[in-house]
C-alpha cells in the first residue's frame, strides 16, 4: 500500500473507534455552558495551541444565533505577550494555570488539548480548574496520559501517530462547533444540565425557548 493510501486507511480506522456518547456529552456539556453564559478556556501546546485557536474562533463566531446568548470562550494560548510573560516570570508549566487563576469561575468549561494528556503545562492548569470547581474536558491521543484520570470528560483519539491524533482533534472541533451551531437553528433542541461531576447529563425542558435564553 502506497503511503497516502496507509495514511487514510490508518486514520479512517481510528475514527471508527471514537467515543461517540462521549462526543454527544461534550457538545451538551457546551450547550449547557453557553445556557448559563458559563466562560470556556481551551488549551494546548504546538500542533494542539493550533488546534486550540480555531476551536474558540469556531465557537465565537460559527455558533452564533438571534435566540441563543454567544459563547464566551477564551483561548489561553493566543495571547502571546501574557503567554511569554508567564513563561519567563513564572515558568513554561505555569502558562496556563496562572492566567486561569484571575478569570476562572465555578461552573466555566476548560478544555485540555493534548496529545500525550502529559504536557505539564497542561495537567497544572486542568489540577488548578479542578479546584476552584469548573469542569473538565480533555482532547487525548496515545493512551490519554496523566489528563485521562483528571478531567470530568475525555475525548480519547486511539492512536499512537501523532498526526492521527491531530488531524482527528481538529476533525472533533469541527463536528463539535457544526452541531452546537445545528442546535441554535432547531427551536426543539433541548439544553441539558448536569446531575453530577460533568458525568451525567439530562435535558432541561422548554430552555431554549426560555426568556433567559435569548441573547
Amino acid at each position: 500500500m502506497n503511503p497516502f493510501r496507509a495514511y487514510i486507511s490508518e486514520l479512517q480506522a481510528t475514527l471508527e473507534l471514537l467515543p461517540e456518547e462521549r462526543i454527544q456529552e461534550v457538545i451538551q456539556l457546551l450547550a449547557l455552558a453557553r445556557h448559563n453564559r458559563n466562560q470556556v478556556f481551551i488549551m494546548g501546546n504546538g500542533g494542539s495551541a493550533s488546534t486550540a485557536s480555531h476551536f474558540v474562533c469556531d465557537l465565537a463566531k460559527n455558533t452564533r444565533h438571534a435566540n441563543l446568548p454567544a459563547f464566551r470562550v477564551i483561548g489561553l494560548a493566543d495571547n502571546m505577550a501574557i503567554f511569554s510573560a508567564l513563561a519567563n516570570d513564572e515558568g513554561y508549566d505555569q502558562v496556563f494555570a496562572q492566567q486561569l487563576s484571575s478569570l476562572l469561575q465555578p461552573g466555566d468549561v476548560v478544555i485540555a488539548i493534548s496529545a500525550s494528556g502529559n504536557s505539564p503545562n497542561v495537567v497544572n492548569a486542568v489540577e488548578l480548574a479542578n479546584r476552584m470547581g469548573a469542569t473538565t474536558i480533555g482532547m487525548t491521543g496515545f493512551d490519554g496520559g496523566r489528563l485521562k484520570a483528571m478531567v470530568n470528560l475525555e475525548i480519547h483519539v486511539a492512536s499512537h501517530v501523532i498526526e492521527h491524533v491531530e488531524d482527528i482533534h481538529l476533525i472533533l472541533e469541527h463536528l463539535i462547533s457544526k452541531e452546537l451551531r445545528e442546535i441554535g437553528e432547531s427551536q426543539t433542541a433541548p439544553v441539558y444540565h448536569l446531575t453530577g461531576k460533568g458525568m451525567a447529563i439530562v435535558p432541561l425542558e422548554g430552555a431554549l425557548n426560555s426568556p433567559s435564553s435569548s441573547g
